[in-house]
């Protein structure tokens, strides 16, 4: 009986999905597609510019540099999939970052250590990134599926106020969700300035490489501020629908 009714509400609000998201969601999405096109437009011709070091030799290097010497540097499988990891301390680098000796590999393998020094000196902006995670970790997947059922109990007027208590619990969620991708900005965007300060001091790159170095991570940078714009303008839709229903 109680999975029959949750199967109604679900139906009842697929139906009540209006023009309006719809075309919110198709212009974040290609919006996105365009920025993703960008960036791996640009990885993929700033590859082609060669340097000295290996993405894996520029990361131990500016972690020589930084004094941190108990961070470890791994290969990850895969293609874009790089990330420092402050649990075990571990720059991750996709297998092409890691091995090749290019300004797109130099750039990307310096941003995460970029990661690993704000770890290291106790970065604010990244300590409560951080500290979000377990809480979005349980939240971020069920705020959609509570938002709708909140409404949809709401607009069928079921169980008093109980669609009204988990609209908000589903929009609280998919708020703390929204302000994570705006705290993950000044950490994306410190990242690569600490990058490129490096990258400028040590010398490991001529002029032209460093232009093209902070090219792609520019670029990159933009894939988050895409992120956090769509979240929030989500967040709004959703608020907006809630309190009409109320």
């Amino acid at each position: 009986m109680i999975t029959l009714q949750i199967f109604n509400i679900i139906s009842m609000m697929r139906g009540g999905y209006d023009m309006k998201y719809m075309i919110l969601l198709g212009a974040c999405s290609v919006i996105s597609m365009v920025v993703s096109g960008v960036l791996k437009s640009r990885f993929k011709k700033f590859s082609q510019i060669p340097v000295s070091l290996s993405g894996a030799e520029i990361a131990h290097k500016m972690l020589q540099d930084s004094g941190i010497n108990d961070v470890k540097i791994i290969s990850t499988p895969g293609r874009l999939t790089d990330h420092y990891n402050p649990a075990n301390k571990t720059v991750n680098l996709s297998e092409a970052v890691y091995a090749e000796r290019n300004a797109a590999a130099a750039a990307v393998a310096a941003h995460e250590v970029g990661h690993a020094i704000q770890h290291a000196k106790s970065y604010t902006w990244l300590k409560m990134r951080s500290s979000m995670v377990p809480v979005l970790k349980i939240g971020s997947g069920m705020s959609p599926f509570l938002i709708m059922i909140g409404l949809g109990m709401m607009t069928a007027q079921a169980m008093g106020g109980m669609g009204n208590t988990i609209a908000m619990l589903g929009i609280a969620l998919f708020g703390l969700s929204t302000l994570f991708a705006f705290v993950t900005l000044p950490v994306e965007f410190d990242a690569s300035n600490r990058a490129m300060q490096w990258i400028q001091s040590s010398g490991v790159m001529g002029t032209m490489e460093r232009s093209k170095a902070r090219s792609a991570l520019n670029a990159a940078a933009m894939t988050y501020v895409v992120a956090a714009l769509t979240s929030l303008a989500q967040l709004v839709y959703w608020i907006m629908k809630f309190n009409s229903r109320r």
